[in-house]
């Protein structure tokens, strides 16, 4: 990567100024590059004359004009600029720049790849990405889509930077939420059979009263008959738990199709319990003093590890809470199944859950730095200036499924991407289905369309463009074009350790602005019939960059798990 090969040779110069007496052997500070804003400015400037001023007890322009003398001449940079307070500036070599097209090509799908997740051995971290994990007591929501957005792109992201990812969703068969969901779904059953006194049970107060609930047992009840009915009063059998809960996790998964998301692994929150992992996870906070009994419950004593209060672990019924039941589901993740690393990406309902599960994780012994806890925001939907508030079918929430139904998957997966996780986002549905400049995953997905047709038409004037020289590319839109191609390894490293997906879609529009600026500035193919020796040579030149951004442009859609169509 081009803008690490520039932080060496400027840290090689750093050390090579202290060693001859130029600067003070101070300890120096990371030795990093920035994207000016300005493109005046060049392609990349450092600002380590300022941050090394205050130790070295030296003037910043100083500083940076004794670097910039002990830089060797190298090939990819064209000059380097001092400029006030204290900036090294660099611009890339033209020449250079447009040779990088057939390094691009050479690569094909693996551009871009990183060694970022991989150890001095070679061998990939091993890292866990869970995100959704909804209670299957009801469909996914637009807030579960948001996450699945998020989840599943860093996933991608995180594979393509060498790491061994692993997406596991967690099932929530076990506890109240499941229980309250069963009782809702059998008063229901109930409901369907008049003859037995049915219709007089009502749907208990802290049920669910979505119409899927319904459905749900309308189905059941055409499948089995009146096998699960009890005598009045009693509650309702552990069988037709069972069935909802699996039935309602079939629907999940279908929904998450829909969105192009599959997991590796679906963990069952009660294997926990069956598997003794529940009591080993307990058993070891107990050895290392972190288990109280009070109240007649037992508590984790979070407090010791800086937590305003201590937290429940076994209530007082002697039934789990859902805290002790996630100790023991990252017991299992990182003693039990060895990952290095591990992501949750969690709601904004449990941002409160946070501090108290890095505390038990510390507790475990397990480092806090191998988990990180995503946090998404809310979703507003809206159609224009209106706010989308009820599902008709669902009650209380807008499933995720209705919203891939109108705008389909990938704009449902732009649009979730587009902001920061902790920032509350609009969605827009009228803009996602509109066809035009507008609505930006119609933007970005004709610019690979446009890509596409011309390859297209090169090939059915079976013009071959292997023998293309782009060493005479130099138009600007052409170079401003490879530019931004080049910065998708970049992207993928400032993704891969930010954890911050959103840049994935900005970029995908910067590329697209970019081929669109050069396609109607620069003619790629000569009109038919009027082909000539320079022309052709042109052409072929500029359709091996035109392969480079579909190439570039397809896998940043892919990285967010979105199709790029080959016509539109």
């Amino acid at each position: 990567m081009i803008k690490h090969d520039i932080e060496r040779v400027l840290a090689q110069a750093v050390q090579q100024a202290q060693e001859s007496g130029q600067l003070p052997a101070v300890a120096v500070p990371a030795v990093s590059l920035e994207r000016p804003q300005r493109p005046e400015h060049g392609d990349y400037a450092s600002s380590l004359p300022l941050r090394l001023a205050r130790t070295a007890r030296a003037n910043p322009l100083d500083i940076a004009n004794a670097i910039a003398s002990r830089l060797p001449p190298f090939e990819a940079v064209a000059s380097v600029e001092v400029v006030p307070p204290g900036f090294i500036n660099f611009r890339l070599a033209e020449a250079w720049l447009a040779q990088q097209v057939d390094d691009i090509l050479a690569q094909g799908e693996t551009f871009g790849d990183l060694a970022l997740g991989r150890g001095l051995d070679g061998k990939s971290q091993r890292l866990q990405v869970e995100f959704v994990s909804a209670n299957p007591t009801g469909p996914l929501t637009v807030g579960n889509g948001r996450g699945l957005a998020i989840g599943d792109t860093l996933a991608n992201v995180l594979a393509a930077a060498g790491y061994d990812v692993k997406r596991e969703y967690l099932v929530n068969d076990a506890g109240t939420q499941t229980q309250t969901f069963a009782a809702a779904l059998y008063a229901r059953y109930q409901q369907l059979f008049p003859d037995r006194k049915g219709s007089e049970v009502p749907i208990p107060q802290s049920g669910y009263p979505g119409e899927y609930v319904l459905e749900l047992a309308k189905e059941i009840a055409a499948e089995y008959g009146d096998i699960f009915l009890r005598p009045a009063g009693e509650p309702y059998p552990d069988e037709l738990h069972d069935l909802g809960v699996q039935k309602m996790v079939a629907r999940i998964r279908d929904d998450l199709a829909a969105a192009a998301v599959h997991y590796n692994v679906w963990f069952s929150e009660r294997s926990l319990y069956a598997s003794s992992t529940y009591e080993k996870a307990m058993a070891l906070l107990r050895e290392k003093g972190f288990v109280a009994e009070k109240e007649g419950a037992i508590w984790f004593t979070s407090s010791a590890l800086g937590e305003d209060k201590d937290n429940v672990l076994v209530r007082s019924s002697g039934a789990p809470t859902y805290f002790a039941s996630d100790i023991a589901y990252h017991y299992d993740k990182f003693l039990g199944r060895g990952f290095d690393r591990v992501i949750d990406v969690w709601g904004a309902d449990h941002q409160g859950h946070v501090p108290r599960m890095m505390a038990a994780v510390a507790a475990l012994g397990i480092d806090p730095d191998r988990l990180t806890i995503i946090i998404y925001q809310l979703v507003t939907l809206r159609r224009g200036s209106e706010v989308v508030r009820l599902s008709k079918r669902s009650g209380e929430i807008v499933t995720l499924r209705e919203v891939i139904n109108e705008v389909g998957a990938d704009a449902s997966r732009f649009f979730f991407l587009q902001r920061a996780a902790d920032t509350h986002m609009d969605f827009d549905l009228d803009l996602a289905k509109r066809q035009s400049a507008e609505n930006p995953v119609y933007y970005v997905q004709y610019a690979h369309a446009r890509i596409a047709g011309i390859l297209v038409h090169a090939a059915e004037r079976v013009l071959q463009f292997e023998d293309g020289d782009v060493s005479l590319l130099s138009d600007p839109a052409e170079l401003a074009l490879i530019r931004k191609l080049l910065l998708f390894p970049e992207l993928i490293e400032s993704v891969a350790r930010s954890l911050e997906p959103h840049q994935l879609p900005y970029y995908a529009l910067d590329l697209a602005t970019a081929f669109h600026d050069f396609y109607e500035k620069c003619r790629v193919l000569p009109a038919p019939g009027s082909e000539t020796p320079d022309n052709l040579q042109l052409a072929k030149n500029r359709l091996k960059l035109v392969a480079a951004a579909k190439l570039v442009l397809a896998r940043a859609l892919h990285l967010m798990g979105m199709s790029a169509p080959e016509r539109m």
